[in-house]
């Protein structure tokens, strides 16, 4: 059986020209009843392109008969959709396919396979073909299209099928879509990135960034709200170096607001080009909703330059302090990691003095992993794991602090909170999010969907409590 395997040089160049493909999706006659009385799982890790790439495989799926199952254990076809930004998230898939290893060995028409960024790695694919040859299939995130035929190459194959490849990538368009919520929906608007910052795996499984055109983007959007969807979210690895031609990224987010579709949001932006003048378009109209990722990953510009992050500390506190004098109201958010190779105490603390300057209503926090095939992988590394984490535990208590202040300012006011259904805790509780991507909870009655007005009673460190006018 042929196998596709993907490469680490061929991932990182940024020579082809971008295609875009309109209507490549047609299923071959012979694929048509591939999943008849059959049924898929899909387990999704990592962000929200993942997401948005299990909708799309869940809808190649369908297409072909399959039915979707409730468990894993009732599958027949089970796909990991992988993430590869952090070792952890590896250990964690490999520990999945273990599981799924005794699955196949006691049900021989059992199949599964893995795709993602995971697969678009060089050496992952090398681990498979020497070590987890029970593997059935493994495809990438350019080829997810090719899956009707992947699966019928498996059909009465005891080969391992890889379909991965390394380019730049491209524009598929018009592919079969399940959405896992008939209330919010991610848009993808850019594929890919060419930042390289030094410890990221995503350049080189995800490809050049590419930008899909602006009347896609408007159609689907308006596809959605005639569809009773209430919030979009505009996605992409930078969706800031979103360009159409002469459409730049606040042209798209102000022509996307025009739709009049209740909420619009976005992720994630890089600080480094993220002009004052988008913040302007944020602030001019209500149904973009007030709340920023805004990752900056460390707070000393030395180490910044390593990670290949050519931003100023000072000019991010003064996007900062511009987006809080425009929007009042509007919730900050950031990544940091703690560790990166050879960070000093001193560098550490200028990290920490960030977050206390800032004040961020929340912070996804992580200790540096090491992504074989990225440049900061050769750094050798002096800094004990023991440091990094109570680095990381220093952090966090200041994550939890301002996480708390920040809720605690909601208190007494009354807020429009999209609800999204019962509480997993408790039946009786409602829950949704509000403008500034808060959770609250309530009791009232609501149905999702709907939009409703939350008086809030009291707060605690993540969320909001209320109860409805």
């Amino acid at each position: 059986m042929e196998k596709k395997l993907p490469n680490t040089i061929d991932a990182r160049k940024r020579l082809d020209k971008v295609s875009i493909r309109d209507n490549v999706f047609d299923i071959n006659p012979l694929y048509q009843h591939l999943g008849d009385n059959l049924k898929y799982f899909i387990r999704t890790y990592g962000c929200q392109a993942n997401v948005r790439d299990s909708e799309t495989i869940a809808g190649i799926l369908e297409s072909l008969g399959y039915k979707p199952a409730e468990t894993i254990e009732d599958s027949d076809l089970v796909i990991l959709n992988t993430c590869a930004i952090r070792e952890n998230a590896e250990l964690k898939v490999f520990g999945e396919i273990g599981f799924l290893k005794r699955m196949k060995k006691s049900n021989h028409n059992f199949k599964f396979g893995i795709c993602g960024c995971m697969a678009q790695e060089e050496s992952v694919i090398k681990k498979i073909i020497d070590k987890i040859q029970y593997i059935d299939f493994a495809f990438g995130t350019h080829n997810i299209y090719e899956l009707p035929e992947i699966l019928n190459e498996i059909k009465s194959s005891n080969e391992t099928c890889i379909r991965v490849n390394s380019y730049v990538g491209e524009i598929v368009e018009n592919l079969p879509s399940v959405r896992n919520s008939t209330i919010k929906a991610f848009v993808n608007i850019t594929y890919g990135c060419d930042k390289f910052c030094s410890y990221c795996i995503v350049p080189y499984t995800r490809g050049k960034l590419r930008s899909r055109k602006q009347e896609d983007i408007i159609n689907e959007i308006k596809m959605l709200r005639d569809a009773n969807y209430k919030e979009v979210t505009l996605i992409g690895q930078n969706v800031n170096s979103y360009n159409d031609g002469d459409v730049n990224f606040e042209q798209l987010l102000e022509n996307v607001a025009k739709t009049g579709i209740e909420r619009v949001r976005f992720a994630t932006s890089n600080p480094w080009n993220f002009p004052k003048s988008l913040v302007d378009v944020i602030a001019k109209y209500e149904n973009i909703m007030p709340y920023v990722h805004l990752p900056i990953q460390s707070g000393d510009e030395t180490i910044l330059a390593k990670m290949n992050r050519h931003m100023k500390i000072e000019d991010y506190i003064d996007l900062v302090e511009y987006i809080r004098s425009r929007i009042p109201d509007c919730a900050i958010s950031t990544d940091l990691i703690v560790g990166f190779p050879n960070e000093t105490d001193e560098q550490f603390q200028n990290t920490i003095k960030l977050y206390e300057k800032n004040k961020f209503d929340n912070a996804y926090t992580f200790i540096y992993s090491k992504r074989e095939g990225t440049p900061a992988a050769l750094i050798e590394d002096k800094i004990p794991l023991a440091t990094k984490e109570k680095r990381l535990e220093a952090l966090n208590k200041l994550v939890k602090k301002y996480a708390w202040e920040n809720c605690k300012k909601f208190i007494g006011r009354t807020i429009d909170v999209l609800v999204e259904g019962a509480s997993k805790k408790n039946k009786n509780i409602l829950f949704g999010y509000s403008p500034e991507w808060k959770v609250v909870n309530f009791k009232g009655i609501a149905k999702p969907g709907d939009i409703v007005k939350i008086k809030i009673t009291s707060a605690s460190r993540f969320s909001l409590n209320g109860e409805t006018l």
